[in-house]
C-alpha cells in the first residue's frame, strides 16, 4: 500500500547518507530520533541510564508544538492524554485567590489552548515512534573526538562508535557539550562566558500523585486542568499544582536561592536524601483544594515519582562545532530545536563534508538562538518576580 500524501510529505525523497548518533533518550533526543526515522536518515540513540525512569510531574505544551505532534502522527494520542487549560489562578498562603491569568488568546493565535500532560506519558508516546533496536542504554559517553572524516565516541563500557554527526541531547550537564567545548577551547574558539561553570539560582522539587478518587477530589472531574499557583509572602518559595487527565495531581515547588545559598552543582544535593529533606521542609505549605498541604500530596506520591532538580540559568552562545551539535535542555525547547535541526539536516547532500555539516548547524542556531534568548530572558524576569 502506498503511503498517504500527508505521511510521504514528511519524508525526504533523497535523504543524506550521513550517520547520526544522538546522545540522550529524553524528550528532545527521542523527538529528533523520530524525525530521523521519518526522514530515512541512519541514526542510533545512546542513553547513559539503564532505562527511562518515570521522573517528573507534568509538562505544559502549547500550540507551537501541536503541528509537530500532528506530523509525527501522535497528536490524537497526546490530546487524549492531556487536559487543556484556559486560565491559571494564583493564591496566597491563606488559600485566597489573588489573580487569574487568561490563556484563551493562545487558541485564537495557534489553534489550541495550552495542555497539561503527565511527563512519563508523553515520554512513552514519543518513545513508541523510535524502534527499540535503535536505542542503546547504559552508554555513558567518555569522549567524543572528531576530524574531517567523522566523529568517534567512546563509552564507559569500553565500546566505541563512529558517525558522521553527533547530536547532544543529554541535558544541562551534557557530555557532548563538555567534549565539544574542550576542543574549541584548545583552538581558542570558545567564548569565555561559555567556559564558565553552569550557575543556578533556584531548585525545584517535583512529583505526581497516584490516581485519586474523583468523588473525593471533585475538581478532577472537570474536562480541563486546574493550574493553581501559590506564592509565599515571607519565604522564597512558590508552588504549583496541576490536575491531569488520569486523575493525578502533579505538583512542583520552586525555591529561589539568594547569593549565599546559590552554589555550584554538588551531586550530593540531588539524590533521594536531598529530595526527602526538601519534602520535610515544605510539607506544611498549603495548597488551594480540600484543605490539603503539600505534605498530603507527598504522602499520595510514589517515591519514585519525586525528584529534586536544579534550574540552571545560563544561555550558551556556542551550539555547534564541526560535526557536533547541541539541542536545548528544556523539554519543549528541545522539541522545537529538534524540528529546526532536522529541517536543516534534510538539506544535506548524500555525503556531506564537514563544512556542509557545519553550515547546516549554523543555519539551525541562527533560527533558534533569538527565540531561546527571549525565552531565557522571560524566565529570568519571572524568577526575579518570584524571588521578590
Amino acid at each position: 500500500m502506498a503511503p498517504s500524501t500527508e505521511a510521504s510529505a514528511c519524508i525526504n525523497p533523497t535523504p543524506t547518507k550521513a550517520r547520526v548518533i544522538i546522545i540522550g533518550a529524553g524528550i528532545g533526543g527521542m523527538v529528533f530520533a523520530a524525525l530521523m526515522e521519518r526522514a530515512g536518515i541512519d541514526y542510533q540513540v545512546f542513553e547513559r541510564a539503564s532505562k527511562v525512569k518515570p521522573l517528573g510531574s507534568a509538562l505544559s505544551i502549547g500550540s507551537n508544538v501541536m503541528p509537530l505532534f500532528e506530523q509525527l502522527g501522535i497528536l490524537d494520542e497526546v490530546l487524549e492524554n492531556a487536559n487543556p487549560f484556559g486560565f491559571s489562578t494564583g493564591y496566597n498562603e491563606k488559600r485566597e485567590a489573588t489573580r487569574t491569568l487568561d490563556y484563551s488568546p493562545a487558541e485564537n493565535i495557534g489553534g489550541f489552548l495550552p495542555h497539561i500532560i503527565s511527563r512519563p506519558i508523553l515520554v512513552d508516546i514519543i518513545s513508541k515512534l523510535v524502534p527499540a533496536h535503535k536505542v542503546f542504554y547504559s552508554k555513558k559517553i567518555i569522549s567524543c573526538k572528531q576530524d574531517d572524516k567523522g566523529v568517534i565516541i567512546a563509552c564507559s563500557d569500553n565500546s566505541s562508535y563512529q558517525a558522521d554527526i553527533v547530536v547532544g541531547a543529554d541535558g544541562a550537564y551534557s557530555s557532548v557539550r563538555e567534549n565539544l567545548y574542550k576542543q574549541l577551547a584548545a583552538l581558542g574558539k570558545l567564548p569565555k562566558s561559555d567556559g564558565l561553570e553552569l550557575p543556578f539560582n533556584s531548585t525545584c522539587l517535583v512529583g505526581q500523585t497516584r490516581p485519586l478518587d474523583p468523588e473525593v477530589y471533585v475538581h478532577l472531574k472537570d474536562n480541563h486542568s486546574w493550574f493553581e499557583t501559590t506564592v509565599s509572602e515571607d519565604k522564597p518559595f512558590a508552588w504549583v499544582t496541576f490536575t491531569t487527565k488520569h486523575n493525578t495531581i502533579c505538583w512542583m515547588v520552586l525555591q529561589q536561592l539568594d547569593k549565599e545559598t546559590s552554589k555550584e552543582s554538588d551531586a550530593s544535593e540531588w539524590g533521594p536524601e536531598a529530595a526527602g529533606a526538601m519534602c520535610e521542609q515544605i510539607k506544611d505549605f498549603p495548597v488551594p483544594r480540600n484543605g490539603m498541604t503539600l505534605g498530603d500530596l507527598i504522602d499520595m506520591t510514589p517515591k519514585e515519582y519525586i525528584s529534586k532538580v536544579m534550574l540552571e540559568e545560563k544561555l550558551f552562545s556556542t551550539w555547534y562545532g564541526g560535526r557536533m551539535v547541541l539541542l536545548g535542555d528544556g523539554a519543549v525547547s528541545a522539541m522545537q530545536d529538534a524540528v529546526t535541526l532536522a529541517n536543516c539536516m534534510y538539506e544535506l547532500p548524500e555525503h556531506p563534508t564537514t563544512a556542509e555539516i557545519t553550515n547546516s548547524f549554523k543555519l539551525y542556531q541562527e533560527e533558534r538562538y533569538p527565540l531561546a534568548k527571549t525565552a531565557f530572558e522571560t524566565s529570568r524576569r519571572l524568577a526575579s518576580l518570584v524571588g521578590q
